[in-house]
């Protein structure tokens, strides 16, 4: 079924769509994948995945955006989407996708890969990460949530993460203990990733107000894990575990498990090595069907968009370990997919990522996909 025909059934009966795989090569959020044969996870039979964890497609709950990035839900079901070229926040009924620009954020500076990234809401504050003139930093604007409101001005919560017109990391959340993530790139200096005290290719906790977390692997610093190469995935399962995405070079893409203080390999390993000292992924793909970007947890399950890939990929857990072999759905039919968050207790809200100068956009993109998980 090709993407015209798909975008003609939004609104209409659900899709349900398991696909196979293609394999190749990438540096980063590159474009489509060229076929291969080398493959490591491969997907389920639809009968397998009839066994639960189906996704069908519900429809579409707004579409029109301009290189969106970051999703938020907020209270009362309502969702935040953030614009990385743009440099806005937009305000997304959760019923009707009406669309309420909240502003513009003051200081981001877009340039490949950089720009105005993941969000997160806590507290009546809206957190951002954003790439500004000298550095990637958090920020965080008051916001009401009423119908009228606006952004308040941005006030820092964390400077300094070095910046490049690559691997910018750019996912912040709140996890489960009330302290906020976020996910960090190398921008293409691969040295950082080993340099415990940088800020790039990391995965760093902190308090809201950007100090070092209690409990933290190294004394004074908000380094949680290092050894990473460009984390834009960020996900807790139930009993509190977190899990990460990361892009590979040319070889694996990654899903890891990760655990403080622990060094997960880049420049050194890339993808399962069996390397003493080095965390290996619970899952890697081939570049060309993956380069991750958001995932989420869902139904015993992370789900995980793929720009490169242009696919939605389940992976089976059991507790910290993978209990199947990885799914692909959606392959290819709404182009580059760039983050997945969960709502309720079966819901999916899949965002696409065609008009992030990679993509090859059609009437309508972008737009944020209403998934039911079963």
């Amino acid at each position: 079924m090709s993407r015209p025909v798909v975008k003609a059934l939004w609104g209409a009966a659900a899709l349900v769509l398991v696909a196979g795989c293609s394999s190749g090569t990438a540096t980063g959020e590159g474009p489509g994948a060229a076929p291969s044969a080398s493959v490591s996870a491969t997907p389920s039979s639809p009968s397998s995945a009839s066994a639960g964890g189906r996704v069908s497609v519900a429809g579409t709950l707004t579409e029109g955006l301009k290189s969106p990035w970051g999703l938020a839900e907020l209270p009362g079901g309502d969702l935040l989407v953030s614009s990385r070229d743009e440099r806005t926040i937009t305000r997304i009924d959760g019923r009707t996708g009406a669309k309420t620009v909240l502003g513009e954020v003051p200081g981001v500076v877009p340039g490949g890969e950089g720009g105005l990234l993941g969000i997160a809401v806590r507290d009546g504050r809206v957190y951002a990460y954003l790439t500004a003139a000298s550095d990637n930093r958090i920020v965080r604007m008051r916001y009401g949530g009423g119908e009228g409101d606006r952004l308040g001005p941005p006030e820092p919560v964390l400077t300094g993460i070095p910046k490049g017109f690559v691997h910018n990391g750019g996912r912040i959340a709140f996890g489960p203990d009330g302290m906020l993530y976020a996910g960090t790139g190398e921008t293409g200096r691969t040295g950082l990733a080993q340099d415990r005290k940088s800020l790039g290719g990391k995965i760093l906790r902190m308090t809201p107000e950007g100090r070092p977390a209690p409990g933290n692997p190294f004394p004074g610093s908000v380094v949680y894990s290092y050894g990473h190469r460009n984390v834009q995935g960020l996900a807790w399962d139930p009993e509190g575990r977190l899990w990460a995405a990361e892009f590979g070079q040319n070889t694996w893409d990654e899903l890891n498990r990760v655990e403080p203080g622990r060094n997960y390999g880049w420049p050194r390993v890339e993808g399962r090595a069996g390397k003493p000292g080095f965390v290996d992924p619970v899952a890697q793909w081939p570049t060309s069907e993956a380069s991750p970007s958001g995932i989420a947890y869902a139904r015993g399950a992370i789900w995980m968009a793929g720009l490169r890939g242009e696919r939605l990929w389940r992976v089976p857990l059991s507790g910290t370990e993978r209990s199947g072999e990885p799914e692909a759905f959606l392959t290819g039919e709404y182009g580059r997919l760039r983050t997945v968050l969960a709502v309720g207790g079966d819901g999916l809200r899949l965002v696409t990522s065609e008009t992030d100068t990679r993509g090859t956009p059609g009437p309508g993109d972008d737009r944020i996909l209403r998934l039911e998980v079963r």
